[in-house]
């Protein structure tokens, strides 16, 4: 099983301030990706930020049980899963999240970590 740490690039999206806010769907760019923040709740979940139906933008949609409503078409996603509705025939991207002492931290794929990691670079 693949060590997902070793392979992932962690990087800081909220302080623990913004932890208080209610619920909220925000559009963040982090590294130069434009990635749907939500927050439902006492959790946070982070998903791409285009729904893959028509290219909407999903932080402009809506939540209802833990499931991100596109505002354009009214496709819907599952905020765990990533999965559309029974169906629709598609999906979103997940992206992890971790909870740490001094804010929520988003993880993002390494390419180039693995390939070192791979080759003992």
């Amino acid at each position: 099983m693949t060590n997902y740490t070793e392979i992932m690039n962690w990087i800081k999206i909220l302080s623990l301030e913004d932890y208080s806010a209610g619920n909220f769907i925000r559009l963040i760019r982090v590294k130069g990706k434009k990635i749907c923040l939500v927050k439902v709740g006492d959790e946070f979940f982070a998903t791409q930020s285009r729904c893959p139906h028509a290219g909407a933008d999903l932080s402009q949609g809506f939540c209802k049980d833990k499931k991100l409503i596109c505002a354009f078409h009214r496709y819907e996603y599952d905020l765990q899963t990533g999965r559309g509705a029974p169906g629709q025939g598609d999906y979103i991207n997940i992206y992890p999240l971790e909870q740490r002492e001094d804010g929520l931290y988003i993880g993002l794929k390494e390419k180039w970590n693995f390939i070192k990691k791979l080759f003992d670079l």
